[in-house]
């Protein structure tokens, strides 16, 4: 008699299938799609070890793990990513948010604080799925933010998000390029997550990446600044005196961010590392 489909067995199973095929973190992986399909947390998978799982059960679990066989992201399969302590719906319409990301609000976070009390004004350039314009909204309860893409489906996911997270009225979601949808409007702080990938590279990212993200928020031009230097220069004539700047990099694009930032009259600017002492986030300040 052949032994019994268990939670535990089949975790094993699936994360070695996985791994076999090269998909870094295949156990974190597998655990994440063995769960979703049996609508458990993660950690039931270890307190049900031994539970016996019926036909019914496994096929919703092969279903899961052939898509991510063909590298679909794990985000896209869960229709989920948490960020910042809040679950954010994502698909194929706009990035998954990332954990580098985070840094992003932590800086925003630190500018808007420094503030003060009164009412602020913020400006997401690029907003995706919504989560950062969405979190400063949530965080900051004096903050207000317009949020900006160019591309009708992201913001179609990130209406959805607002919807979902309870940000109505805090988030203000507008369809165009950049400063064009905001006219003349000033804010306490401009942040942005842009496409900063060079163009070439686009094709060499993981499948993961490149077969299933919009290509328009990946590809940043043939040095990956092209939306940067835009974003960058244009940004002191929409802030409030004292107002700030705070926009993700490229691993390598800091000693260019900062010239940039400094051409475009920022008198006080710095690049803040990631968790892989890499260039991650702009910081540009009118002060």
């Amino acid at each position: 008699m052949n032994d019994p489909w268990t939670i535990g067995r089949v975790s094993t199973w699936t994360a070695r299938d996985l791994a076999s095929r090269g998909i870094e973190g295949a156990r974190l992986d597998a655990e994440l799609l063995v769960a979703h399909a049996l609508g458990l947390r993660r950690i039931d998978l270890y307190l049900r070890i031994d539970q016996p799982l019926n036909e019914a059960e496994l096929g919703k679990i092969r279903a899961l793990v052939e898509r991510r066989r063909r590298r679909e992201p794990v985000a896209y399969i869960l229709g989920y990513r948490d960020f910042y302590n809040r679950r954010f719906k994502v698909d194929a319409r706009a990035l998954v948010p990332r954990p580098e990301t985070e840094l992003v609000i932590e800086a925003a976070l630190a500018r808007l604080k420094a503030r003060g009390e009164g009412p602020l004004r913020v400006l997401d350039l690029g907003t995706g799925t919504g989560a950062i314009a969405i979190t400063l909204a949530l965080e900051v309860p004096s903050a207000t933010v317009d949020a900006v893409d160019l591309s009708e489906a992201a913001l179609s996911l990130a209406r959805e998000n607002v919807a979902a997270l309870g940000a109505e009225g805090r988030v203000t979601l507008h369809h165009g390029s950049l400063y064009k949808p905001i006219g003349d409007a000033r804010y306490d702080l401009i942040v942005s997550n842009p496409p900063y990938i060079p163009s070439e590279e686009c094709d060499a990212l993981m499948p993961d990446v490149a077969d299933f993200e919009p290509r328009l928020a990946l590809d940043g031009g043939a040095d990956g600044t092209l939306v940067l230097r835009s974003l960058v220069a244009g940004a002191p004539q929409h802030l409030l005196p004292g107002g700030s700047l705070v926009v993700e990099l490229g691993h390598d694009q800091g000693p260019a961010a900062l010239g940039l930032a400094r051409a475009a009259g920022f008198p006080t600017v710095g690049v803040t590392l990631d968790y892989a002492r890499l260039d991650r986030v702009l910081c540009a300040d009118l002060t």
